[in-house]
């Protein structure tokens, strides 16, 4: 079974069995997103995550039965990609029930799905429950529902809140225990009894109970309503089904190893350290691809600098061996795009030029920083005794790396497998093992430090959803419509990110603002606030929001019915409004999840403090509000 096949069935049937199908939300958090319980998120890693506000009780626009294909992107687990199974870019099939239907229902549909439109034989089927502990109590309304359908007594395993409940951690927001099905992918029948450590049972599918929420004193209180939210991963099922032992092994990646084996002497299950570099690099290209279509462009910070390291370690993967050309990585984004248009809407083909052209130039950009970091390398050989300085033990050798890498932007492997080992000294003390540790020890300093100091400050950017925040982001739509009365209709937003002390407005222009332009776009947005205009909320269908000319972010695919902010209905249309009219009678009229004030006097006033290119075409204003 191909990729495409599996989404289309998984869809089809949670569709016949009454759900509503939405779009995958982008892999940038929205306003209304970025928040998962108190943790804040760079990215959308997990299918719950665009729906936490409904698993709270707000009503969803599409109904309280749905089903979806999330995009997600993850890197906290980035050093184990290359083995078989872990990746920064998959995608998630998941089911949700909003307060509809509940333990027995979402556990029929699973077993339904697994053995008669996938035809998993149920002799091959094992089940993980949660075992219960103080905050909840054993899941037997789960196991009496599998024992109906006819998994056997032992093949159902009680597991603890580390296997079977989510989120796992104290992490606080929407949780709840789960019930896992596994499949074994061993040789011949599977064992009478289910062993959760058997590698050979494979997990694939997850049913989360959600009816608690955390609070931050780690306490739990029942939700309003009772949720159900599964995943199956899209990459694990579709190797699980077609008797693969790896993700890689899947058309989902096929078609960037196989042009891979082409530049290179090897082909992919000869050779286990080649073969981790074709995931590496099938992994990481992928998911540059789909963030480079969600907006995101390589730079040194938050989502930016996460994707200049996925191409920069992909370079050291490819340079090391593959026939290394600078196109190569951008060649391979593209076969990523054909793939995907063919596959689903993900990608049309004028993404191909744009997502090309980026990656070639940051891996152009890398190569002039890896020749500079080379260029170090030698002046240090030159300067010090290797017997005697810097490179003598690992706490100096790690020092040194952790340099090269904050200077240069040189992974770990490119520090061993293509510098030290160039100069024959790589593992001189026989202590590779400590220098790695002495490096992460270094790395892990570093990103504490980072996430201190950008605490509060990732895309999509709301901090937190307290009084002052709520202020700024009300202010940004003012911005946004003031902006396109001063410099034309051409203007959108293309991004922002909104703390307790400003907020960031990004926008599509293609010139510097004139000191006139800045002052006439801060004139309109304070007029605004004094008049006081109401702020109404409306979840109405999409085709009426696009009559009323609502203002859309980012190319989103939005649901059938959507949510819109409008800001000053009817309160008088001036020049500086001259197409209010054709907004439904609205100043601004907006996309958006919320929160927002009621009433534009309670922000104060705004003081516009910065005006500046961030890339081509793209230009940021910072502003703060400097009286209330």
């Amino acid at each position: 079974m191909d990729s495409k096949t599996l989404r289309e069935k998984f869809l089809k049937f949670f569709e016949n069995n009454g759900h509503t199908i939405i779009p995958s939300a982008p892999l940038v958090p929205s306003d209304e997103e970025q928040l998962v319980g108190k943790e804040r998120v760079l990215f959308t890693g997990a299918g719950m995550q665009p729906l936490i506000p409904y698993l709270m009780g707000k009503l969803h626009p599409k109904g309280n039965k749905l089903a979806d294909v999330q995009k997600c992107v993850r890197t906290d687990d980035i050093e184990q990609v290359g083995d078989a199974t872990h990746h920064t870019f998959f995608e998630m099939l998941g089911n949700w029930s909003l307060g509809d239907y509940w333990k027995d229902e979402a556990i029929k549909l699973s077993f339904e799905f697994l053995t008669k439109e996938l035809e998993i034989p149920i002799e091959k089927l094992a089940i993980s429950v949660f075992a219960g502990d103080d905050d909840a109590p054993r899941d037997e309304e789960s196991v009496k529902k599998w024992r109906e359908l006819g998994i056997p007594e032992k093949r159902i395993a009680y597991l603890g809140k580390e296997a079977n409940w989510w989120p796992t951690g104290e992490k606080s927001g929407p949780c709840g225990p789960d019930t896992e099905m596994f499949i074994w992918t061993g040789e011949g029948s599977a064992p009478e009894e289910f062993d959760p450590k058997n590698p050979k049972w494979v997990e694939v599918w997850n049913d989360v109970f959600m009816e608690f929420n955390r609070k931050e004193d780690g306490t739990l209180e029942d939700l309003p309503q009772k949720n159900v939210d599964t995943g199956m991963g899209l990459e694990r099922m579709l190797a699980v089904i077609n008797g693969k032992d790896n993700d890689y092994q899947t058309d989902l990646f096929l078609s960037v190893i196989n042009n891979l084996e082409l530049f290179s002497g090897y082909k992919y299950g000869e050779n286990t350290e080649v073969d981790q570099a074709f995931r590496i690099i099938a992994d990481h290209m992928k998911a540059a691809t789909f963030l480079i279509k969600d907006e995101v462009l390589p730079n040194n910070k938050l989502q930016g600098y996460v994707l200049r390291r996925l191409i920069r370690r992909a370079a050291v993967k490819s340079k090391r061996y593959f026939k290394y050309d600078l196109n190569l990585l951008a060649n391979l984004s593209s076969k990523i795009v054909a793939f995907y248009h063919d596959t689903t809407d993900y990608f049309e083909y004028q993404d191909l030029i744009k997502i090309h052209s980026i990656i070639f130039q940051e891996v152009k950009k890398f190569e002039e920083s890896l020749s500079a970091g080379l260029r170090e390398i030698d002046r240090r050989l030159n300067k010090y005794d290797t017997q005697g300085g810097w490179l003598d033990s690992p706490e100096n050798a790690a020092k040194f790396a952790f340099d090269l890498y904050q200077t240069y932007g040189l992974p770990m492997d490119a520090y061993f497998d293509d510098v030290l080992k160039k100069f024959g000294i790589a593992y001189a003390w026989g202590q590779k093992e400590d220098l790695y540790k002495e490096f992460e020890k270094l790395r892990n300093e570093h990103a504490d430090l980072s996430r201190n100091t950008s605490a509060g400050m990732f895309k999509g950017g709301l901090a937190d959803h307290s009084e002052v925040v709520t202020k700024y982001h009300t202010a940004t739509h003012l911005l946004h419509q003031a902006l396109r009365d001063v410099l034309g209709p051409e203007v959108f937003q293309k991004g922002s990110n909104i703390t307790s002390e400003r907020l960031r407005f990004d926008f599509s222009y293609d010139k510097k603002m004139t000191d006139d332009e800045i002052k006439k776009t801060e004139d309109i947005i304070n007029k605004r606030i004094d008049e006081d205009l109401k702020v109404d909320h409306m979840i109405i269908p999409l085709d009426e929001a696009k009559k009323m000319n609502a203002i859309g972010l980012f190319d989103e695919k939005y649901a059938d019915k959507v949510s819109i902010y409008g800001v000053g209905l009817g309160y008088g249309i001036d020049s500086q409004a001259k197409d209010q009219r054709d907004r439904g009678g609205y100043y601004s009229l907006e996309f958006c999840g919320g929160p927002h004030v009621e009433q534009t006097g309670t922000i104060g006033k705004i003081k516009i403090t910065k005006e500046e290119a961030i890339s081509a075409g793209i230009r940021r204003i910072r502003a703060q509000i400097v009286s209330s």
